[in-house]
């Protein structure tokens, strides 16, 4: 069933600037990146997951997004993406792309506006305080790297939360206009195209948090709406999500107790993923 095609695709990840130069500037691209593609197709690959190719400041990978409706200029032009993506479906290749949502990079201009005044309309996108929160010490997903999540901004004259790097705010996944347009920036790559996303941090994107620290709560309602969204673009879309969260967690970012999966078709295994290297060091199978 073309609906279930993840379940035996040979998914091929890449980082589109380390793979092919096209123009001698010693940068891949995606002009380069088609002109391997029958290379690809000799692999036996199905599907192409590509590692961001949104515009960012490159701090963290790509990670800390600061245009979702567009493609890096180093790589190329929205135009020579959509070429990338007839020419790879013309081969029977499928693309998915990095959604990166729970948050964005500070240089974002909602976040830049957000800083600018308490009137903003996009202050309520992110999480802020008042007060310097009692917690902003823990709950860092990087201990040694990073040594707060939450940071005081000057402009803003208030702390905003950040699960990962101080130089990407998380956005505040409990707005429904946050909502909306994570939506609305899946919409957009679904009809370029793309055949689905893997999400970045799902965990986190779910989770609520206030000033006053995270409870741990987590809103499976928004993947569930959001699985159905994309399928309503293109019935075979595919949600592939990283959740390193304990076993017993799994199966509720699948779907609901009941055993409807009506989440997230596949999901990262971590633990067998660790078992694995431990097997290769160990010399153990």
């Amino acid at each position: 069933m073309t609906e279930r095609w993840y379940e035996k695709a040979i998914i091929y990840c890449l980082d589109v600037e380390t793979f092919q130069d096209s123009d001698g500037d010693g940068v891949g691209d995606f002009i380069g990146l088609t002109r391997r593609l029958d290379y690809l197709a000799r692999l036996g690959v199905d599907c192409l997951w590509l590692n961001p190719i949104h515009p960012s400041p490159g701090r963290d990978g790509g990670y800390e997004v600061s245009d979702y409706y567009n493609v890096h200029p180093r790589l190329g032009t929205l135009g020579d993406f959509a070429e990338f993506l007839q020419a790879a479906d013309s081969r029977g290749i499928r693309v998915i792309i990095d959604l990166v949502v729970n948050h964005t990079s500070d240089e974002h201009p909602w976040f830049r506006s957000a800083c600018s005044s308490p009137d903003s309309p996009y202050r309520d996108w992110y999480v802020w305080s008042a007060q310097e929160p009692p917690d902003r010490h823990q709950g860092m997903v990087f201990p040694g790297e990073q040594d707060e999540t939450w940071t005081y901004a000057e402009t803003a004259g208030a702390w905003y939360f950040h699960r990962f790097y101080r130089f990407q705010p998380d956005l505040n996944i409990s707005n429904p206009r946050v909502r909306d347009e994570i939506k609305k920036i899946a919409s957009f790559w679904l009809r370029l195209g793309v055949a689905g996303f893997r999400m970045d941090a799902v965990p986190f994107l779910i989770e609520y948090t206030t000033p006053e620290g995270s409870s741990g709560d987590k809103d499976f309602g928004f993947l569930t709406d959001l699985r159905q969204h994309v399928q309503w673009q293109r019935q075979d879309a595919l949600l592939l999500a990283e959740a390193n969260v304990d076993p017993d967690q799994l199966t509720k970012y699948f779907g609901d107790s009941g055993g409807s999966a009506n989440r997230l078709h596949m999901l990262f295994d971590f633990l067998l993923n660790a078992q694995i290297m431990l097997a290769l060091a160990r010399q153990d199978p």
